[in-house]
């Protein structure tokens, strides 16, 4: 079989709101497959499932928080999550947080992370908000040429930003305006 013969898989994303039990299981999957690879999310080592899961039922619980998962075939391959300031923070009610984003290794190269953050950006357009804020290792290479793609600005950088095996990595620090001018209501 020729390789314009093979069949790409179907992409699809969108906000999760409750899971099924193959949903948390797909997502654990991912996430573990992620955190092994070490391009991101935030753990260094896989924790123990039932910790992994009760983590992923609590994002759901946050009233502040939307997740957003990307499905190749069917299956959670990938997630990312929007938050929002808390309701005492209204100075920043504005603004939103993309946050643990990440594809599992089997999955890269589809363009799913692009469609991931661009349901986020959607959401937070339905939100209301005219910014969004995220920070990311030095080590995501491919986090930072996604998001420098996308048209995200950075506007810092940060020395002392995480310590992974034994040693200090950088942090760098970016946003994006979603509405022209973000004083406006």
């Amino acid at each position: 079989m020729m390789d314009s013969e093979l069949q790409q898989p179907r992409m699809t994303v969108g906000r999760l709101t409750q899971f099924s039990s193959a949903d948390l299981h797909d997502l654990c999957e991912a996430t573990e497959a992620a955190i092994l690879e070490g391009g991101g999310f935030g753990w260094l080592k896989v924790p123990a499932r039932e910790l992994l899961e009760n983590y992923w039922k609590g994002v759901l619980l946050v009233p502040e928080r939307r997740l957003v998962a990307g499905r190749l075939d069917g299956v959670i391959a990938g997630s990312a999550q929007l938050g929002r300031a808390p309701r005492n923070n209204e100075a920043q009610a504005f603004a939103g947080t993309l946050t643990s984003a990440f594809v599992a290794p089997w999955a890269r190269g589809h363009g799913l992370a692009h469609a991931i953050v661009a349901e986020i950006e959607k959401e937070a357009r339905e939100m209301g908000l005219a910014v969004l804020n995220l920070d990311l290792r030095d080590t995501q290479k491919a986090a930072i040429a996604l998001y420098e793609g996308m048209n995200y600005r950075r506007w810092g950088m940060h020395p002392v930003y995480a310590r992974v095996n034994g040693r200090i990595v950088p942090g760098h620090y970016y946003y994006k305006l979603l509405k022209e001018d973000p004083a406006e209501p």
